[in-house]
């Protein structure tokens, strides 16, 4: 399964153009669209998942034209955006029912299984009798995959799933992201660098409404191979580095000096030691270069 995105454009009513002639293969596996606020990740989810009109381009999951035939899109399509909102009073068993109701599943005895393996699946049968409205907010977006996977989708859409998610219950709905992702095409939309490192098979970088990049992570990572040096300064000398060179993040450590880390193809000095390159290292420098180019 191939989902194809070609010259996706769209600019909104206030002038922001949030989409810059997107165009994009998704395959089978976890895909992740890392960006960081603002830039046009949500658009390009709400246009794939038909919730909004681009100006122009098209859009294909296989012989599907997801523009124009979106009933079509919908039906093997699953959908879980920054924040789902659940009905209160209700236990998880409940509300997957009724949902799948909605869905067109009549059939009581099929209901009844695909509720179940909906619920081992996202690990929420212990707690299936349980009002959603109680819920963790880790459980509640567990609880969001539950729902979207009644259709058996083929294509599964989950824009910023971890935003203000503790450590263990992040853990756990990445966990659950991965083992729905083996058989599907799944986005996971983010701005936070781990979860695309922990989880995805294929990524992308955005910003500006555009693509910046596309390859693996390994690949990304490789990219940068010899061009990360870093070294320990005190906080006060930070900008003056910074003028000097090109830090792409810096940190602090125990003692409140500052570690930072540069991308430069030579050693910038003989004050610097040489650093194996990590995902972060390659957000950052694709941002900082792309934000050269428009300069």
């Amino acid at each position: 399964m191939k989902l194809t995105i070609s010259n996706l454009s769209k600019t909104y009513k206030n002038g922001v153009k949030a989409l810059d002639d997107v165009s994009i293969e998704i395959e089978s596996g976890m895909f992740g669209l890392l960006g960081p606020n603002g830039a046009g990740k949500s658009t390009l989810m709400r246009t794939i998942a038909t919730l909004q009109e681009p100006d122009s381009g098209s859009a294909w999951l296989d012989d599907i034209d997801i523009l124009n035939d979106k009933n079509s899109l919908r039906r093997v399509l699953g959908y879980l955006p920054q924040s789902f909102g659940v009905y209160p009073n209700m236990s998880a068993e409940d509300l997957l029912h009724y949902f799948a109701r909605l869905k067109g599943i009549t059939d009581k005895t099929e209901r009844a299984g695909m509720v179940d393996a909906a619920l081992e699946v996202t690990n929420l049968l212990d707690v299936k009798k349980k009002s959603v409205s109680g819920y963790s907010g880790g459980m509640k977006q567990r609880f969001g995959i539950a729902q979207l996977l009644l259709n058996d989708p083929k294509l599964i859409i989950v824009d910023e799933p971890t935003a203000g998610l503790d450590p263990s219950e992040r853990h756990r709905f990445l966990n659950v992201l991965r083992e729905i992702g083996t058989n599907h095409i799944v986005i996971f939309s983010t701005h936070i660098v781990d979860d695309v490192k922990e989880l995805c098979t294929d990524m992308a970088i955005m910003n500006g409404g555009r693509i910046l990049s596309h390859q693996t992570p390994k690949k990304a990572v490789n990219t940068l191979h010899g061009q990360i040096w870093t070294k320990v300064l005190e906080r006060e000398h930070l900008e003056e580095h910074e003028t000097r060179f090109n830090v792409v993040s810096s940190s602090f450590n125990q003692d409140n000096t500052l570690n930072i880390r540069v991308h430069s193809a030579e050693k910038p000095d003989d004050t610097f030691q040489a650093k194996t390159p990590e995902l972060e290292d390659v957000y950052f420098v694709t941002l900082r270069e792309s934000s050269e180019v428009s300069a």
